[in-house]
This record gives C-alpha cells, sequence and structure tokens, in this order.
C-alpha cells in the first residue's frame, strides 16, 4: 500500500505499564521509556491510499489510540482502535483483523491551525469522540536516536487483534518524521475511555508533522513473523 499522511498530531500520556499490561496480549511485551508506557493518540487525514498497481486512491481521515509493544526483535505500535471516515476502508481493514471502527470525521485548516472533529457510529461499538484544534510551533527538527521524541515517533511495524486470538502484524516505511512542537487545544477526548483507559490528568506531550508518504506493507498473522521453536 501507498498513502500519503497529512497533518498529523501525535498526544502521548505517560502511563504505568501495570495499568497497561493487562490491556495487551501476553504474546507482546510492553516496550518502555524510563520504566513508562506511554499512550497516544494520533489524527491525521490521508491521501492517495492505493493498494500497488491500482490507479483510484482513497482519502480519508483517520484517528487512532496507541501504545508501544515488542516481539521477536520487532519493537511497534500497539493500536487499540482506529477510526476512520471510509465505509470501504473499514471493512477491509477489519477483514484484515485490523481493530477499525467508522466515524463521522471532519477536518479543516486555517492557516497554521488544524481543527480536528470525530465521533464514532459503529454499530455496536463503544462511542468515542476527539475534538480539538492544535497547530505547530517552532522550527522543524529530526529526533535524535536515543530521545523520547525518538522513540515515541520512529516507529515502523505495527501490532492490534479484533479478535483477541488473532493478533496480526504488519511493517511500513517511511523517512525519518519532520517534526515541531505543538499547540493544542483539546475540547473533547473520549477515545481512551472508550478502550477502558482512563488518561493522567497532565497535559499530553504534543508533536506535530505536516506530511509523510508511506509505504505499508501486508498485515499478517503474528505468528507468520515470529522464529521457529
Amino acid at each position: 500500500m501507498f498513502m500519503r499522511w497529512h497533518d498529523l498530531l501525535f498526544l502521548h500520556w505517560p502511563m504505568r505499564p501495570e495499568y497497561i499490561r493487562p490491556l495487551i496480549p501476553t504474546a507482546l511485551e510492553l516496550d518502555t521509556f524510563d520504566g513508562w508506557c506511554w499512550l497516544g493518540i494520533v489524527p491525521f487525514h490521508m491521501s492517495g491510499v492505493r493498494p500497488r498497481y491500482v490507479p483510484l486512491p482513497l482519502a480519508l481521515p483517520e484517528l487512532n489510540v496507541r501504545t508501544y509493544v515488542k516481539t521477536a526483535g520487532k519493537s511497534g505500535v500497539w493500536f487499540f482502535s482506529l477510526d476512520a471516515a471510509s465505509w470501504i476502508a473499514v471493512r477491509v481493514a477489519r477483514w484484515l483483523g485490523l481493530p477499525y471502527y467508522d466515524a463521522r470525521m471532519r477536518v479543516e485548516s486555517a492557516a497554521d491551525t488544524i481543527r480536528y472533529d470525530s465521533v464514532r457510529t459503529h454499530k455496536n461499538a463503544a462511542r468515542a469522540k476527539f475534538r480539538a484544534d492544535y497547530s505547530p510551533t517552532g522550527a522543524v527538527y529530526r529526533a535524535t536516536a536515543g530521545t523520547l521524541d525518538h522513540w515515541l515517533t520512529e516507529r515502523y511495524c505495527l501490532f492490534a487483534a479484533l479478535n483477541p486470538d488473532r493478533v496480526v502484524f504488519g511493517e511500513i516505511h517511511h523517512p525519518p518524521w519532520a517534526l515541531q512542537r505543538a499547540e493544542v487545544n483539546l475540547d473533547v477526548n473520549t477515545l481512551a475511555q472508550s478502550t477502558g483507559i482512563h488518561l493522567p490528568e497532565q497535559k499530553p506531550m504534543a508533536h506535530f508533522a505536516r506530511v509523510q508518504e508511506v509505504v505499508a506493507w501486508p498485515i499478517v498473522p503474528l505468528e507468520r513473523m515470529m522464529p521457529a521453536v
């Protein structure tokens, strides 16, 4: 799959590992930074989404809730949920085993400010809303390896499970992130709560990225990438 991601906001809160561990399949280890897990919420919108050789790309907003895990030499993103404003994209992703949900979403921009509004509409799913204004501040920079900024953002594989008994895995590739600090006015956010997580009261760490071009490889069951015993 080829795609282009636009106007990403990385919001992150530190979480105690013992709080997150029961929510992650036992086949995966928690990935921590200085002893802490991090819970991320990432709104953005995509363009040019298409499988190789397919000439008609999709464009859609997406919003995900994530933490970080590792196994078998791979360190990546665990997705609790992914909301998207495309009936087709949600159906294909769920068929692959990814926890995608239908949502009514609107993304607007004025000058450097992004207005992002999402309401989950998926049948029989926990309700979830997100509404925020955000904008980049400061100079563009590349995160240095070993820093928290780098650890949170430079991730090149994903893990997820629509069915708890079937964890899936996929790899992606893109250039290093061109990051900026971000200012955020977070009006409504019940995304984490819909997964059973209560966020700490503190203000989240916030990063912005204007655009990223991405290649994604096929989603496969986790056992396919695990080494033979």
